[in-house]
């Protein structure tokens, strides 16, 4: 009979290592259960693949797309359906069948049977995962391992599902401040725009008919409709293009630097974008820590989904700190990113051993001062959108009617 190989992990979340003798692989894990504990890895001693550290079983991968990115959406009501499932005590690979059995038929779901093959075959949770980097991210991945390492699954995965609700309320607040005032600005661009196609050049043919000598404001607005009619083709190029070499520069290291600090720097959207960075900061660091995640590998994590460079540099930065045996706070405070107050209260909790209460309480202090500011953005953009459209109506109605004046004068 076949003996195999296994590591595993006992109800108190110690690791070990032994030998047991089945028919196959399935038989192996069964009897490893039985035995109350865990399997994390399972290798049959005479030369055969380790379960935990091969991919998919053989012929099924290819049929698996690989490739896409997951709606947040969707993974946020994944983990917090997985946690519910892991709170009331069902097994994971049986948690993650009946999740994928009421899922539709996609992408995610084909991620999540084959996460649950992989488990099923021997693989850790947290490995499993790992196949499909685009849909569970480091911190994810980091999560879930902390979690299978000290048996506390059910609570990380409530810390995480509670982490990436918070963080998609965040986003969707900011985004649906922003529909209002794209949905104004849009129509207002075609007003103004069939304004300067159709009914400016009517007028154009009648000042031509006049034969003196036109106001320059008309002669700025006729000259802007003979090149909005002459060369529209050309508009949305020179979109596409301004855009792709945006990008281009943006995907430099110099270029995107330099936009990470005018974003932070921007009047009033600049807060914006400071204050939900330095939440994702200390709500991710703080999740991290909480859920046992060493804090070296915890800011490795951090410095990827902070999605700035300025402030990834200041996480560097604390790294290399706290490698060298130093605090978090000095790094953070050199950077000139983070306020003083942040900073302090980061040192505090470093003294007090309750780092990761104080960067949570931070992180919603934050939350709450991104929401005051997106109502008042909100507040703030209707009358400067309705000034901005006065103002071009104006420019256009003063310009076509000056003339007009200019020859009522002269009769």
């Amino acid at each position: 009979m076949p003996v195999f190989a296994f590591e595993a992990v006992d109800t108190t979340g110690k690791k070990l290592r032994r030998e047991v003798e089945a028919g196959n692989k399935q038989e192996a894990l069964q009897k490893i259960r039985t035995m109350g504990l865990r399997p994390t890895k399972l290798q049959e001693k005479k030369g055969a693949q380790a379960a935990a550290g091969g991919g998919a079983p053989e012929g099924k991968k290819s049929g698996y797309r690989l490739f896409g990115r997951v709606n947040q959406a969707q993974l946020t009501q994944f983990t917090q359906q997985l946690a519910t499932l892991q709170d009331a005590g069902l097994p994971i690979v049986r948690s993650l069948k009946i999740l994928a059995a009421q899922m539709d038929k996609g992408m995610f779901q084909e991620q999540v049977n084959h996460v649950t093959e992989e488990v099923e075959g021997g693989s850790t949770f947290s490995e499993a995962l790992q196949k499909f980097p685009k849909t569970f991210d480091n911190l994810f991945v980091a999560m879930v391992r902390a979690g299978e390492a000290g048996g506390v699954l059910d609570v990380i995965l409530n810390r995480l599902s509670d982490f990436m609700e918070k963080s998609l309320r965040l986003k969707k607040k900011v985004k649906g401040a922003l529909v209002y005032p794209f949905a104004v600005v849009t129509v207002a661009t075609l007003i103004l725009g069939g304004i300067m196609t159709y009914v400016v050049p009517s007028f154009q043919s009648m000042f031509k008919d006049l034969g003196q000598k036109l106001p320059v404001m008309t002669q700025m607005l006729l000259s802007a409709s003979n090149g909005i009619k002459s060369f529209w083709w050309a508009i949305p190029i020179v979109l596409i293009g301004g855009f792709f070499g945006f990008k281009m520069i943006v995907n430099t290291e110099a270029g995107g630097m330099l936009f990470d600090r005018f974003k932070l720097k921007a009047p009033v959207f600049g807060q914006i974008i400071r204050k939900s960075t330095i939440s994702r900061f200390c709500r991710t660091l703080g999740t991290l820590i909480a859920s046992g995640v060493p804090i070296l590998e915890a800011l490795n994590i951090v410095k990827e989904a902070v999605g700035n460079r300025v402030v990834a540099n200041a996480i560097s930065d604390v790294h290399g700190s706290i490698r060298e045996g130093e605090t978090i706070a000095e790094p953070l405070a050199a950077s000139g990113v983070f306020d003083p107050l942040l900073v302090n209260m980061i040192d505090i909790g470093e003294e007090t051993g309750e780092l990761d209460k104080m960067l949570n309480k931070i992180s919603d202090n934050y939350d709450l001062d991104v929401d005051v500011l997106v109502d008042s953005l909100s507040s703030l953009l209707e009358p400067v959108m309705i000034v901005g459209m006065g103002a071009a109506v104006g420019f256009i109605v003063i310009a076509l009617f000056m003339p007009l004046v200019s020859i009522i004068q002269n009769l």
